[in-house]
């Protein structure tokens, strides 16, 4: 059975993965998309492949048994849509793709899973998405302390924390025109008190697997914090975190709508209750790796090899 990983050459997760399934099946397929070549008229991916037949640097796609999407680029950006275009095309020509990229287009846009969250009903941040430096900025004021999110991103990349209460409002409305001149839509999340955490519940199939935290970076000798962020990019760390089973029951309720195969459930905890942040398709093998032990490579694997033995 030929099956490939679709990640980063040299990426913890994709290398774990494409090791598991390699393990698995006696052939292991790290595809890049850096070098895919869509070639509608042949009805064909090709893309450069570790593990490919000597002479057969290039593996198409489309003549897998499966591709498993652990990493569809480098960073979240438009592209990455164009290239889940590619991998949505390799999907209907009847290759069946863990997650289905279809399903993965839709939280890949920030406002896209905001969105779908709201409409479900999961309690969410107070927040504001508007092209309107005015309107951007009377939210800011109303929040006091917010959090400007870039639309595409991930680990907190191009965030910015403002604090209108004390910087004031000429200082806030600097901030924002900064924002502004790279990010036309701007989406606007009030800053939470997160209690130095948050958690990623993760999901396989749609069951609950297990959860990890994310807890702040401070420093030994002040005792202050590094960093307003949890992300590990910041210095966060990975910790065990058991949660109750009604963050488990929130969890679920959010990753629900996407029906991805593997996923990860950014959850605050607050003195007002829980928060969902975002759902993501790409995260949590290595936090579920290093704080609970949970080999999701492994795991994920068998998951595709049982789909595929059912037919999906």
């Amino acid at each position: 059975m030929r099956i490939a990983v679709v990640g980063i050459p040299g990426g913890w997760s994709s290398e774990a993965l494409a090791d598991a399934v390699g393990k698995a099946t006696g052939q292991r397929l790290l595809v890049d998309l850096d070098a895919a070549r869509l070639d509608l008229a042949a009805g064909s991916v090709l893309c450069p492949c570790t593990g490919a037949a000597p002479g057969q640097g290039l593996v198409d796609l489309c003549r897998l048994d499966a591709v498993l999407i652990k990493k569809a680029a480098p960073q979240y950006s438009p592209d990455m849509l164009d290239r889940l275009e590619i991998l949505r095309f390799v999907a209907g020509r009847g290759v069946p793709c863990f997650s289905d990229p279809t399903r993965i287009l839709r939280l890949v846009d920030r406002l896209a899973c905001t969105v779908t969250l709201s409409l479900a009903g999961l309690p969410l941040p107070p927040t504001t998405i508007t092209e309107d430096p005015a309107c951007a900025l009377d939210a800011v004021l109303g929040y006091g302390r917010a959090v400007l999110k870039p639309l595409f991103t991930s680990k907190a990349r191009g965030m910015v924390l403002l604090d209108a209460a004390n910087q004031g409002r000429d200082a806030a409305r600097v901030v924002l025109e900064r924002f502004h001149a790279s990010n036309k839509v701007m989406y606007i999340q009030q800053a939470l008190d997160l209690r130095g955490q948050d958690l990623g519940v993760c999901f396989l199939g749609g069951e609950y697997l297990g959860t990890y935290a994310r807890r702040k970076n401070v420093s030994p000798d002040s005792g202050g914090e590094v960093s307003w962020s949890t992300s590990t990019e910041s210095g966060g760390r990975y910790a065990a975190f058991d949660p109750p089973r009604e963050i488990v029951e929130l969890a679920a309720r959010a990753q629900k709508p996407f029906g991805l195969d593997f996923t990860c459930v950014d959850v605050a905890l607050t003195d007002s209750g829980p928060y969902v942040f975002e759902v993501s398709a790409f995260g949590g093998f290595k936090g579920l790796k290093q704080a609970c032990g949970i080999d999701v490579a492994e795991l994920f694997t068998a998951h595709v090899l049982r789909r595929l033995e059912q037919g999906r």
